[in-house]
């Protein structure tokens, strides 16, 4: 749907000639992207993406998620040209160096609970991989051990990253179906009916009963070596929200059978939700807390995987007992990367930004508010600065539109034209931006996505007409 915002010019033509021609992108059906139009963004700054012929899109996903103080922040962009003056990558097998202690210093500091060890990496698929490498050996090392405890519960719906473990757990079939037969065993949650009475909610948020969780754990608990959740909400799923609690109470079944409870921040860290950590909202204390995205402020790629002291100690013994955590990656705990994390959590320190946050969740609430009356909107569901707005037929649920109709990419498409980058998932349009977006920025993000859907609705029900004729 080439417009003034997605036409290809005289300037980005070869660069889009040559992607078309040489990459591979994610999470893409390249046949549909070499056949469109498509943007190349050469600078960013605050909120704002700017493609190779200096036109200007507010970043309402943050760069996928990523994103935390705005693009070209000063204070990021100086330390790591301060630490690339001192060195840009030395290995952490057998060496260290001062910004990745300082970081894993400040990161214990302000972990939930009793996590007291970091282990970097450089994705949220490798923060959650080590995190399961961890759980299933330190059972294995435990005392006593328990070497049957090598299974984990899968939960629908679930996503913790495209590496084969982290797949395993995960629970989106689109994302899965290709790889079953990698994929290690997992103990999956039935989906029945709600029987647990204190939360109806169950069924509308479209999560498991809690009474089925406890019976599931119950009847596998000598197998189970952890529950593996996404806090508050499951992102790549569409942004399903947890009823309150309901966090809280799965990670108290986790601890009331023994089994150990990863949490995966990766999404939901670094303030997306009001605070720090997800976790902070229930007073959730997990075993394992696995981070990565706005970990950098989202400028360099970096991960890390939080551990207990309990879970440390279990690693440690001779060389001959065999207990050494064998995992690692070349670029560990990068430099660069450290250095633009400390900046990033300096700014977080120094600008309140948890604080200054509070206003623009309120804002998006009633702004989102606005937009449930339009006609595809099935159903919207915020956390934070974070938010889902599902699109189904007349507004029901359980009438979506055929994937062929593409109706979440064509509403994208729209807001594009309007100099806003959002990208759905499925038939879920995310809004995500960074934490420093403004009142005024933020307004404007909404006003386009309700023009949007309001387009996409009218050509919807063109569509429908000429089908009835």
């Amino acid at each position: 749907m080439p417009s003034e915002h997605i036409s290809t010019s005289a300037r980005s033509a070869p660069y889009e000639q040559n992607d078309k021609r040489y990459l591979w992108h994610p999470f893409t059906q390249q046949q549909l992207w070499e056949a469109e139009p498509q943007l190349v963004i050469e600078r960013a700054e605050g909120c704002y993406l700017i493609d190779v012929d200096g036109r200007r899109y507010l970043d309402g996903i943050s760069s996928l998620w990523a994103n935390i103080h705005g693009h070209g922040r000063p204070e990021i962009n100086q330390a790591i040209k301060q630490q690339l003056e001192r060195v840009a990558h030395t290995t952490m097998l057998g060496l260290t160096h001062p910004t990745a202690i300082e970081l894993g210093k400040r990161l214990v500091k302000l972990a939930p609970g009793k996590l007291s060890r970091v282990f970097y990496s450089d994705t949220g698929a490798t923060a959650v991989e080590i995190a399961l490498k961890m759980a299933f050996q330190y059972w294995q090392q435990a005392d006593p051990p328990q070497p049957n405890k090598r299974a984990f519960l899968s939960l629908r719906n679930a996503y913790h990253g495209d590496t084969v473990g982290a797949m395993s757990v995960g629970g989106i079939d689109v994302y899965r179906r290709a790889y079953n037969h990698l994929f290690f065993p997992t103990i999956p949650l039935e989906y029945t009916a709600c029987t647990c009475g204190s939360q109806p909610a169950c069924n509308a948020c479209r999560m498991p009963c809690l009474d089925i969780i406890e019976r599931t754990v119950a009847q596998h608990a000598d197998e189970l070596a952890a529950i593996v959740l996404e806090p508050l909400f499951q992102g790549a799923a569409g942004i399903q929200t947890y009823p309150a609690g309901y966090t809280r109470a799965v990670w108290e079944i986790a601890r009331r059978h023994g089994l150990l409870f990863i949490v995966d921040e990766v999404a939901t860290g670094f303030g997306r939700t009001g605070k720090m950590f997800a976790c902070e909202h229930e007073g959730i204390e997990p075993d394992i807390m696995a981070l990565a995205k706005g970990l950098s402020g989202g400028y360099l790629p970096l991960a890390a995987t939080l551990a207990t002291e309990e879970i440390y100690q279990a690693f440690l013994g001779s060389i001959s007992e065999g207990r050494t955590f064998y995992h690692g990656h070349t670029y560990t705990g990068n430099p660069l990367a450290c250095a633009a994390a400390l900046a990033n959590l300096d700014l977080f320190e120094q600008e309140q930004t948890l604080e200054k946050l509070q206003p623009r969740i309120e804002q998006l609430r009633q702004g989102l508010e606005h937009l449930r009356h339009l006609p595809m909107v099935a159903e919207i569901r915020q956390c934070g600065l974070v938010a889902g707005i599902e699109l189904a037929r007349d507004g029901e649920r359980e009438q979506p539109f055929p994937p062929e109709r593409r109706v979440g990419a064509r509403v994208t498409l729209e807001a594009r034209k309007r100099g806003v980058i959002l990208r759905p998932l499925s038939d879920v349009v995310v809004l995500m931006p960074p934490l420093i977006i403004s009142e005024d920025e933020l307004a404007y993000l909404l006003m386009v996505v309700e023009d949007a859907l309001s387009i996409v609705a009218v050509e919807e029900a063109m569509h429908e007409e000429e089908q009835h004729v």
